[in-house]
C-alpha cells in the first residue's frame, strides 16, 4: 500500500471517531449518522483504498461521473447517492441506478423522476434540497415553497421522498449551526405529512467543514469528502 493510500485511510478513521464523538456529545445513539464519501472529481484509483478500508457509501455531484463510476461503485457493492445539481436530461443516467439522489429541488424535475422510474418499473427514493439560505446561486426550493412541493410530488407513484437535504451559506461551523436548526424545524414539522410515498427519514447536511455543528442539530447523514480523500483538483481526473 502507498503513502497516499494509507492516509486516506487514516482520514477516514479519524471522520469515524469524529463522527462518534460529535454523535456522543449531541445525546445521539452511536452510528445513528451515516458517513457519505463525497467522491467528486477523484479516480478510481484515489477512491478504492476508502472502499477497501470499509466506506460503505458514495456520492458524486455530476451525472456523467456518476454514470462512469457506476460499475466500479456497484462491483464494491457500497450505496449510491447523487448530491449535485441536476438537469432533466441527465436523469436518465440515474433513475434505478442510484440509490438515492439528493437534490430534487423543482417540480419538472420530479416529474422526469417519475417519467422514467414508470418506464423502468422502479420507485426511485429521493431527498428534496432545500434553499436554506436563500441564495440566488445555489439550488433548492425555498422552505416556504416545501410543503406544496411535497403535495404536489406526493401524487407520483414513482418517486418515494425520503427526507430533507440542504447546503447552507458559506462560512464557519458557528455560522451554519443556525441553518441546521432550521433545517431540523422543517424536517420535524414535516414528519406527519399526509402521503403514503413522503417520509421524513433522513436529514441530509453538513459536510467536511460543518459536519460536527450538523450531526448535533439532528443529520442522519453527512457528505464528507475533502476530509476524507484530499482537496480536489480543478478538473476531473482521467
Amino acid at each position: 500500500m502507498d503513502t497516499e493510500a494509507r492516509q486516506e485511510i487514516t482520514r477516514l478513521e479519524r471522520i469515524r471517531e469524529s463522527i462518534l464523538e460529535a454523535e456522543i456529545k449531541a445525546g445521539r445513539q452511536p452510528g445513528s449518522v451515516r458517513l457519505i464519501g463525497v467522491t467528486k472529481f477523484k479516480s478510481i484509483g484515489e477512491i478504492r483504498p476508502a472502499l477497501e478500508a470499509g466506506l460503505a457509501e458514495v456520492g458524486e455531484n455530476r451525472a456523467q461521473e456518476f454514470n462512469d463510476k457506476f460499475d466500479f461503485f456497484t462491483g464494491y457493492g457500497v450505496k449510491k447517492h447523487f448530491i449535485g445539481g441536476l438537469q432533466l436530461n441527465k436523469a436518465k443516467y440515474l433513475v434505478g441506478r442510484a440509490d438515492l439522489i439528493q437534490s430534487v429541488d423543482r417540480l419538472p424535475l420530479a416529474a422526469e423522476i417519475d417519467r422514467l422510474a414508470g418506464l423502468r418499473g422502479v420507485i426511485q427514493p429521493i431527498l428534496i434540497e432545500v434553499n436554506i439560505g436563500a441564495e440566488e446561486q445555489k439550488s433548492g426550493v425555498a422552505p416556504e415553497k416545501l410543503p406544496e412541493l411535497l403535495e404536489m410530488i406526493s401524487a407520483m407513484p414513482g418517486i418515494a421522498v425520503k427526507g430533507l437535504m440542504c447546503v447552507p451559506p458559506a462560512g464557519s461551523e458557528d455560522e451554519a449551526r443556525p441553518y441546521f436548526a432550521e433545517m431540523r424545524e422543517l424536517f420535524e414539522k414535516l414528519r406527519g405529512f399526509p402521503a403514503g410515498n413522503v417520509s421524513m427519514e433522513e436529514l441530509s447536511m453538513g459536510m467536511s467543514g460543518d459536519y460536527k455543528a450538523a450531526i448535533s442539530e439532528g443529520a442522519t447523514m453527512v457528505r464528507i469528502g475533502s476530509a476524507i480523500f484530499g482537496p480536489r483538483s480543478a478538473v476531473k481526473p482521467v
